[in-house]
């Protein structure tokens, strides 16, 4: 297993968890950082679903849950007495209506992207090494979720926390990733459809790869990745900068090119 971008030994020596590293994005992100010569511990809830993971990439894992702090040290535990990579991908929502999300199901999404990020960050701390870094995964884009207002939301807090981490946790560098919409199996829990209006409202028109997350990851574990402590790096087909298709229905011509207005002539010096 070789990297299609970077150095096999880029993450050589570097001891790496990656929780919710059983499935998605979590799972590539494992793989990627295997590959550029790292150790790494993938960790969740599913012990049977880690299992098969961990034996198909061949790398260690933990089973627990990422919002429990007693859970959490025993995964830390299992990287052993040093962490030089935490990538806080683990998370969780479900398509809701704002008006329909009963506060059980508001606390739970919190409990988990929140809590649980913070839970394995302090869990982390005390075995950060002086380099280390913490990655955590969240959501673009940023200008509003609508049907998951309740991650939006709980993803923004991870942001702002990430920040504040950048300066607490200092040398090691503390950088969120904002992901956009990948092609992954958790598109198959939204109704039909879901993934086909996604991949419209990309001005790429498409949906993001596994492996294209898995490297944004392996640069920010890089020493490259220590610039962009406090950081939210946006990875999402420019979704951010725009809402819908690329150009939109409407402001095309004809020839299905986009308008563009005559420049006045540059005016001469006196």
């Amino acid at each position: 297993m070789s990297s299609r971008v970077f150095a096999p030994d880029l993450l050589a020596g570097r001891v790496a968890i990656v929780t919710g590293g059983g499935t998605g994005l979590g799972k590539a992100t494992a793989r990627e950082l295997l590959a550029c010569g790292g150790s790494v511990v993938i960790a969740g809830r599913r012990e049977e679903v880690l299992a098969a993971a961990a034996e198909e990439l061949g790398c260690s894992y933990c089973a627990g849950d990422i919002r429990s702090a007693e859970d959490a040290a025993r995964i830390v535990a299992a990287a052993g007495d040093r962490v030089d990579v935490l990538v806080n991908n683990a998370g969780g929502q479900y398509f809701v209506p704002a008006e329909s999300i009963a506060l059980k199901g508001w606390n739970a999404v919190w409990r988990l992207n929140v809590g649980g990020t913070m839970t394995m960050t302090r869990a982390c701390a005390p075995v950060l090494s002086g380099d280390a870094a913490v990655v955590n995964v969240t959501f673009s884009p940023h200008h509003g979720l609508p049907g998951m207002t309740h991650s939006g939301a709980a993803r923004a807090a991870v942001e702002s926390l990430t920040r504040s981490l950048a300066a607490e946790l200092a040398p090691a560098s503390v950088v969120a990733v904002a992901a956009g919409h990948f092609r992954t199996d958790a598109l198959k829990k939204y109704p039909a459809g879901i993934g086909e209006a996604a991949a419209r409202t990309v001005p790429l028109q498409r949906l993001g790869e596994e492996e294209e997350h898995a490297w944004l990851v392996a640069l920010l574990a890089s020493p490259l990745g220590r610039v962009f402590s406090g950081s939210v790096v946006t990875l999402d087909g420019a979704r951010d900068n725009w809402y819908g298709p690329w150009p939109p229905p409407g402001l095309v011509g004809e020839g299905e090119e986009v308008p563009t207005e005559e420049r006045r002539p540059a005016a001469r010096p006196n």
